[in-house]
């Protein structure tokens, strides 16, 4: 007994000399060693870093940072490092050159709570499972020829948009956008992935919908603290997480009722299968592995949510600067009407010729990027940028929305001036295309928005209808409201509610 006691007491202090002695080495030697040489940044505070700093709308708070720090920023973020690129040069030093080191997301709430555990096209690694995620949606959803294939369903469901919004202005209510183009887009998403109208009219259900949209996107966008301090995590001290697995559950049951009646009627779409089922029949994954069906639900919904709310956000926000400029809704309703007349609606085939439209899709996109702070990535290995170390693990942020208003890169960044486009400089060659880096709404390299020609194609072709088919004013006594609601996706803080005026003839409005 007297033996096992003196073999703990020697247990005890040869625990407590190493504890003392890696103490020392941690704090006051390796402290004066010299250290890699980090971005400038911040200061932030003990335990939460510069958490704080952010406020409610981070992608100006860090804006204004960059101001002061410069364009390639460090912030310790919790426990986590964390690194803000500003400008045009130091996207394109994260997004190009050290593409494959920052090719991959880091863990999150979004990630685990709403995509399924990362199981998804966005949130997941770059690997053989995410390959075939990027192959089966580009041949068969996102590819030039597969998106001129669903040329007549878009021209349908736009129809729908067109008469709702004449029937509305027949009984002098005005449109509410938001709702009505989510609703659209839902619906085009939804007959080419699942072959029917996720909403056959508008109603409970689909402002339901729209509400869990815009609220996923609000939460997806919000610096969650157990992100960044993942020991406290479990409490979920802003409430995020809970509110993530609450809404998570409500598109989960609304994904398996859409694949469990689609394959209910599998037998009517032989010869001509849709999205879903040219899934289900390519599920093997080059690794030996196959699609489950948590896989599918999840990049069905990375559709639902990535295809509607960035789209019509881009419109409304598009809507709301031509009724503060009428200016430049007149004119574009002048260049549309020479092209097309006023005896028919606007087709994709009208697109081309009108380049004046195609310069306020633009100046949108620049003033008013969907994704303000591009979706995270993180550092596979430690690297260098510009002189400065950047280590492994740290996530990178790049704000769109700060490179959109720089004014080293725009002249006159905060004026709505779709011209700017159009002059013979070096912003009239300017496309938001992911190669030139001041103006990347649809990010950039391996990463970048699958659905960038979707996206920039059905924005063009909507927002043109509209403009076309309608006169567009603000309800009598009622200000425009142009203020910002942060999230994943930026939204306005106030939908846009606008009186609209039938401009064409009437049979444009019949068909």
């Amino acid at each position: 007994m007297v033996l096992d006691m003196s073999v703990t007491l020697e247990l005890l202090s040869a625990i407590f000399l190493f504890s003392i002695t890696h103490f020392f080495i941690k704090y006051y030697f390796l402290s004066s060693l010299p250290r890699p040489k980090l971005p400038p940044g911040p200061s932030g505070w003990p335990v939460v870093g510069c958490l704080p700093r952010l406020g409610t709308m981070p992608h100006v708070a860090l804006a204004q940072m960059a101001k002061k720090h410069g364009p390639a920023m460090y912030l310790k973020m919790g426990s986590c490092d964390m690194v803000v690129a500003s400008s045009p040069g130091a996207a394109r030093a994260f997004l190009k050159t050290l593409d494959h080191n920052f090719s991959n997301r880091p863990p999150g709430a979004g990630a685990t709570h709403i995509a399924y555990g990362a199981q998804d096209f966005v949130f997941a690694d770059i690997g053989p499972r995410w390959n075939l995620f990027r192959k089966l949606s580009n041949l068969h959803m996102l590819g030039a020829q597969s998106y001129k294939d669903w040329a007549l369903i878009r021209e349908k469901e736009l129809g729908h948009v067109i008469q709702d919004m004449f029937r509305l202005s027949q009984n002098g209510q005005p449109v509410v956008v938001p709702e009505m183009l989510l609703c659209a887009m839902a619906n085009l998403i939804g007959q080419k992935s699942i072959s029917r109208r996720v909403f056959a009219t508008q109603g409970s259900e689909s402002n339901e919908f729209k509400y869990m949209v815009v609220e996923l996107m609000r939460l997806a966008g919000l610096f969650n603290i157990g992100d960044f301090i993942p020991s406290i995590a479990w409490m979920d001290l802003q409430g995020i997480e809970g509110k993530m697995k609450r809404l998570h559950k409500q598109f989960d049951g609304l994904l398996t009722k859409m694949i469990e009646e689609h394959s209910l009627t599998a037998h009517e779409r032989e010869g001509n299968p849709d999205f879903l089922d040219i899934v289900m029949a390519n599920r093997e994954v080059s690794d030996g592995s196959e699609l489950t069906m948590t896989n599918i639900k999840a990049l069905l919904l990375n559709w639902y949510i990535a295809g509607t709310d960035t789209s019509a956000g881009t419109v409304e926000w598009a809507l709301a600067e031509m009724i503060k400029n009428p200016r430049i809704l007149k004119r574009a309703q002048k260049e549309m009407d020479r092209v097309i007349g006023r005896g028919r609606r606007l087709e994709e085939s009208d697109l081309p010729n009108l380049p004046y439209l195609q310069a306020i899709c633009k100046e949108t996109l620049r003033l008013h990027p969907p994704v303000p702070l591009s979706i995270p990535r993180v550092s596979v290995d430690p690297c260098e940028v510009n002189g400065y170390y950047i280590p492994k693990n740290t996530r990178l942020f790049v704000n769109v929305w700060a490179i959109g208003r720089d004014p080293e890169v725009w002249e006159d960044p905060m004026e709505f001036d779709p011209d700017r486009f159009l002059k013979e400089n070096i912003n009239g060659k300017i496309e938001p295309w992911g190669n030139d880096f001041e103006l990347i709404p649809f990010g950039a390299g391996r990463r970048m928005c699958a659905g960038i020609r979707m996206g920039i194609a059905a924005v063009e072709y909507i927002l043109g209808s509209l403009v076309h088919s309608f006169d567009w004013r603000l309800p009598d006594g009622v200000e425009l409201d142009m203020s910002e609601a942060f999230g994943l996706v930026l939204q306005k803080a106030l939908p846009l509610s606008a009186v609209v005026v039938p401009r064409l003839s009437t049979s444009a409005y019949e068909s």
